[in-house]
């Protein structure tokens, strides 16, 4: 497998990659690890499912897999131009979409939330991490100098706050009640939590 954990390149890219697949570790249950994953937006190389441990492991992203994926099964999509996942309703115990909300456009991102809705199981839970509104004048910079990856950054379409991801959740059908929002990375990054 390739060591890139993301596109283009970014000094700190590596350890950012290890950090929310670390925080997306510690929010799913380990009750849910006996049925399948699926990570929505993993890039070629994808670090999250690489080193976690679910009976099953399934990848959504618009590029073809990279070498050496064995145990991954893999589905090539656009989820821009048509969020739609291939999956039967209640097929998944986790989804899980880390740095991948910046770069779809809102009204594809709502829909892609009730598309994880529909196909995970009760009991299930979505697992996102994406940039905080605060975070984007700071990783433009960090561009720049060669931080992280330019070509990702470049590629951000909209930032968000805790309470404007939980209305996109709303928005997809998940009941508010069963919905968590935090910061880590210095409060720079969100994670979110919706339970089905």
């Amino acid at each position: 497998m390739s060591g890139r954990a993301t596109r283009g390149h970014g000094l700190l890219e590596p350890l950012l990659a290890r950090l929310r697949a670390r925080r997306a570790e510690s929010l799913l249950p380990a009750q849910l690890r006996s049925g399948r994953v699926l990570d929505v937006g993993c890039g070629t190389s994808p670090y999250f499912l690489s080193h976690t441990y679910f009976a099953e492991k399934f990848a959504v992203d618009q590029l073809p897999a990279g070498p050496a994926h064995a145990g991954i099964s893999w589905h090539q999509l656009d989820l821009n131009r048509r969020p739609e996942l291939p999956f039967e309703d209640g097929f998944f115990h986790a989804v899980t979409m880390l740095a991948v909300a910046e770069h779809l456009d809102p009204a594809a991102l709502e829909r892609l939330f009730g598309e994880c809705r529909r196909v995970l199981g009760a009991g299930g839970r979505l697992v996102v991490t994406t940039p905080a509104v605060e975070a984007d004048r700071l990783l433009r910079l960090m561009a720049r100098v060669g931080l992280v990856s330019r070509e990702e950054i470049d590629e951000h379409k909209f930032a968000y706050t805790p309470a404007l991801l939980g209305w996109y959740f709303g928005r997809a059908g998940f009941e508010m009640t069963r919905v968590r929002c935090g910061r880590f990375e210095l409060g720079l990054n969100l994670w979110a939590t919706a339970e089905r």
